[in-house]
């Protein structure tokens, strides 16, 4: 197929390479000169900017959309529909808000245009190598572009799981889930670690990974990242959140859905992002009154 496609960043670079590799033509955009110079550098046609891309594609026209959640990829939607024809489709592959997807779908469709949802998810490596798909789309719009859905996907990992905003409802879901699982990995090493038993914390995690029920991917990358130092010298406990935790845990409120390890989990994020906790300085000072409890003040006094 010859498609489209817009931005080309750590997943959108290697994604239109597995393209290419696949025998798609394809022709990418991207705002960063330097984006742009690598991908030709491998092959891959540019265009300087989205009308030229559009220009260069036969219709009905196809083009898949990579770009930062938000007013970023809003910004992507509005200028394609006031480009693109009746008969044309948009694959929006970023980690947009479902919400927003049901918005643009509805507009999108409104002028003849198809937008399809698909939430990737594998990270760089599944990128490179192969990532999970979970699309949605009609199953005829489906159909017609398995041939790019199994160019990207590892075998097997790729799916409709319904139609618009499915897809990006579904990975918000899976990155809900992620996030308690990474708080779970997170508490049982910290709790190894801390132990007064003389307990080896690297091959204790290789040794779940390689046969135990709690093995995974996730727990494989930990392992990845303890393998250099398993103190994690150096590395401040920080978390951010995408948005996609905190857009299934508002989901959830809403249909009633009880998601206590999920919710615990964002929380969790939430308290990292704090340099110094107003909540713990109001208990640290409650308890100073209520018990005479020492109150530690900031410049170690």
């Amino acid at each position: 197929m010859k498609l489209g496609f817009i931005g080309l960043g750590k997943m959108g670079g290697a994604m239109v390479l597995r393209l290419k590799q696949a025998g798609h033509e394809v022709i990418a955009i991207d705002r960063e000169p330097g984006a742009l110079a690598e991908a030709q550098n491998q092959g891959i046609n540019v265009a300087s900017s989205i009308e030229e891309a559009i220009a260069l594609l036969p219709a009905p026209r196809t083009l898949w959309v990579m770009t930062p959640p938000g007013q970023a990829t809003e910004n992507v939607m509005l200028s394609l529909q006031s480009l693109l024809s009746a008969g044309d489709t948009v694959i929006d592959g970023g980690n947009s808000d479902f919400r927003d997807t049901v918005r643009r779908a509805k507009n999108l469709n409104e002028q003849g245009i198809t937008l399809v949802d698909a939430g990737v998810s594998g990270g760089t490596q599944g990128a490179r190598e192969g990532c999970g798909l979970l699309v949605g789309a009609t199953p005829e719009v489906f159909e017609r572009l398995t041939p790019l859905f199994t160019a990207l996907a590892a075998p097997n990992a790729w799916a409709r799981v319904g139609n618009s905003a499915a897809g990006h409802f579904t990975k918000a879901v899976h990155n809900g889930v992620e996030y308690a699982l990474m708080q779970a990995y997170g508490e049982g090493y910290e709790l190894l670690m801390a132990s007064d038993i003389e307990v080896d914390v690297l091959a204790t995690l290789e040794a779940w990974q390689n046969g135990c029920s709690i093995r995974s991917h996730l727990l494989e990358k930990l392992v990845e990242a303890l393998k250099p130092d398993a103190t994690l010298t150096g590395i401040k406990g920080y978390a951010a959140d995408s948005g996609m935790g905190r857009w299934t845990v508002e989901e959830a409120i809403r249909l009633r859905v009880p998601t206590p390890a999920i919710s615990a989990a964002l929380q969790a994020r939430f308290s990292s992002q704090q340099e110094d906790s107003p909540t713990l300085k109001s208990i640290a000072a409650l308890r100073g009154v209520i018990g005479g409890h020492a109150v530690k003040r900031s410049g170690g006094q």
